[in-house]
């Protein structure tokens, strides 16, 4: 007789040793941490959890956060020089960007003047409302430029969900990379996000993933988080590869 009990995991436990490679902590130049006090709670806690290494992924986004390679870098020397102050020798943070592919986005990349997240790797993300029009020259003009395009929480673009998944097929089969979020499991934007993010999984469509943290809510939630056996074993080959590829980024 099969038992009505299923065992549950906590995804907190495959975070000892992860790279998250999707943050917000640097301070003050997006909507993640306000201050630099922010980000120190972020990371203690992200600690608590044992997570030591991060690479800052703060938005690029020309109407709203028109960051630069300048303004993030200057960020990521604030928060550098507070954990030094604060001895906090084991945290390891640089720094990358989530690039909105808006009209702005094309001329960054013609000046080749992106922060990757590691060789070539770039995060990119889209509106929650509507692809962008040029959504293939985007990710052609990537190709060619030789950059590999990881597009950030795929599962959160509700207008490519559909029972068949063609349009995340069609995006993946130009080359995309796909970085799941990891609230994104347990309901945290709503059910139909949660019901793509396992869609997705099931379909072994995601390669990599990350935490999206902006807030201290969002690491107390994912401390809380319970996910069944399936998802724990389809997880642990996602958050290895995403270990693997991006950890070389610290090292020399």
């Amino acid at each position: 007789m099969l038992s009505i009990f299923k065992k549950k995991f906590y995804l907190q436990d495959l975070l000892e040793g992860f790279i998250d490679i999707h943050n917000h902590i640097l301070p003050g130049i997006d909507d993640g941490a306000a201050k630099t006090g922010d980000s120190l709670d972020l990371i203690k806690k992200f600690g608590e959890m044992g997570v030591q290494n991060f690479i800052a992924t703060p938005h690029i986004m020309n109407d709203y956060y028109p960051n630069t390679p300048e303004t993030v870098n200057e960020a990521l020397q604030k928060l550098k020089s507070s954990l030094e102050a604060k001895q906090m020798t084991n945290v390891k943070v640089r720094a990358a960007a989530e690039y909105m592919m808006d009209h702005s986005f094309m001329e960054l990349m013609e000046k080749g003047d992106l922060l990757c997240l590691h060789e070539d790797y770039v995060l990119v993300e889209m509106s929650y409302f509507q692809p962008p029009i040029n959504l293939n020259e985007i990710l052609f003009t990537l190709q060619t430029k030789k950059y590999k395009p990881v597009l950030a929480h795929p599962e959160r673009y509700a207008y490519f969900h559909s029972k068949k998944l063609e349009k995340y097929q069609e995006v993946k089969h130009r080359g995309c990379f796909f970085q799941l979020n990891i609230l994104s499991l347990v309901g945290h934007y709503g059910s139909n996000i949660q019901a793509a993010a396992f869609a997705l999984l099931d379909e072994g469509m995601i390669d990599f993933i990350g935490t999206d943290t902006h807030q201290l809510r969002h690491l107390e939630k994912l401390g809380a988080a319970k996910i069944s056996e399936k998802r724990f074993n389809q997880l642990k080959p996602i958050f290895e590869n995403t270990r693997n590829t991006f950890m070389p980024a610290f090292s020399g």
